[in-house]
């Protein structure tokens, strides 16, 4: 391959060579190579429901924010209140611009009051380390940690049983809360481990140095390999996330939307003194949502995909299908999409545009998958 060709360029995280051992299907992906399957989506996706996967999420961005008014300006730049955070734990909440639309969905950690994590879509890597970096000019200190951090989750209802394999630190972490993060050595490798994911399973990210990823991935898919732990691709972990109705930044939202007509409203903390967008986002609230993201099922022959067209029964064009594929746990074809506030209640029948033939969908409640309590 000659180094003019597009696919020259494209990025590798330091697991690539072990995703093509084991077989993964290389594809381009926000600028890196990466596996989208390896025995197959739907094999993977079943693996993750009822054993557990392991995903190489390493293209992600990481920023790392320190210094006394690190807390104030990541709290200023996110629509999160970072302020009452206890130190070890995470939030899920998303940046803004002025207008009120959304930049990129994040997870904020917060190390210590003057040491705050942030992690960002690999895709917006490049857009939001501007907009950190001259949030803290003569504030706070700021480093892009993304070349010499690797994250590595480990998702599903044995997850933890893995983990207790690793090593007695790791074992513990089966007591971690949701949405909290600690140090952790796991399977001798130095690791920040946070209970967090994108799968609607229980499990953990895990951070570790770049040049630790190898080992740590490969021990871990021994430990679980006689309980069915399987490496799994972007295929699996993007039917896993609409099961769970998780938003994919650059379809589901995106600079032309909003939080609050995205179903993000609960993540957006309007009583915060000032936050960039909370002016837009009052008015809007104010004003009244004109559309919002629901999800729907397909109840004819067909599969809503990203892009498709949706209309009311009469045949008129009133919104978008932002995400869809068969669901392999909840045996239906599902999708996300913007429709008319009007059109907006559960059981509200329409059709979707697959192909130029309109398929009848309903609207129906989300997630469309609940994982069962652990008893």
């Amino acid at each position: 391959m000659s180094e003019s060709t597009p696919e020259a360029k494209l990025a590798r995280t330091s697991l690539y060579e072990d995703h093509v051992r084991l077989g993964g299907r290389m594809v381009p992906f926000a600028g890196y190579e990466m596996p989208v399957q390896y025995t197959g989506i739907v094999d993977e996706h079943n693996a993750v429901r009822k054993a557990a996967g392991l995903f190489d999420v390493s293209h992600m961005g990481e920023i790392e924010m320190t210094g006394e008014w690190a807390e104030s300006v990541v709290d200023y730049l996110v629509t999160g209140n970072v302020k009452t955070l206890q130190d070890g734990q995470a939030l899920y909440t998303c940046t803004c611009n002025k207008e009120g639309t959304i930049l990129d969905d994040l997870i904020v950690y917060k190390i210590a009051k003057d040491r705050i994590l942030i992690v960002c879509n690999a895709g917006n890597r490049d857009k939001i380390t501007k907009v950190f970096k001259s949030a803290a000019e003569n504030h706070c200190e700021y480093k892009d940690r993304s070349d010499e951090t690797a994250l590595i989750a480990l998702q599903g209802p044995k997850a933890f049983d893995v983990l207790a394999r690793a090593g007695k630190d790791a074992a513990e972490l089966v007591n971690l809360a949701s949405f909290h993060f600690r140090d952790v050595v796991i399977a001798n490798v130095k690791c920040t481990a946070a209970r967090t994911g994108y799968t609607a399973e229980d499990g953990m990210e895990i951070f570790c140095a770049w040049k630790d990823a190898p080992a740590l991935w490969n021990q871990l898919l021994e430990l679980g390999k006689d309980l069915g732990v399987k490496p799994c691709g972007l295929g699996a972990r993007d039917t896993l996330r609409l099961e769970g109705r998780l938003s994919l930044y650059g379809n589901d939202i995106d600079e032309t939307t909003n939080p609050l007509e995205a179903g993000l409203g609960w993540i957006v903390k309007l009583d915060k003194p000032d936050f960039v967008g909370r002016e837009a986002l009052v008015a809007i609230k104010a004003k009244g949502l004109t559309r919002k993201l629901v999800g729907f099922e397909v109840t004819g022959k067909g599969i809503a995909r990203h892009g498709y067209k949706l209309r009311d029964l009469t045949g008129n064009e009133v919104g978008l299908c932002t995400s869809g594929s068969p669901g392999p746990t909840v045996g239906k074809n599902i999708g996300l999409g913007y429709l008319p506030t009007a059109m907006c209640e559960v059981g509200t029948k329409f059709f979707c545009d697959c192909r130029g033939k309109n398929i009848e969908a309903v609207v129906v409640k989300t997630p469309f998958y609940k994982r069962a309590k652990a008893s």
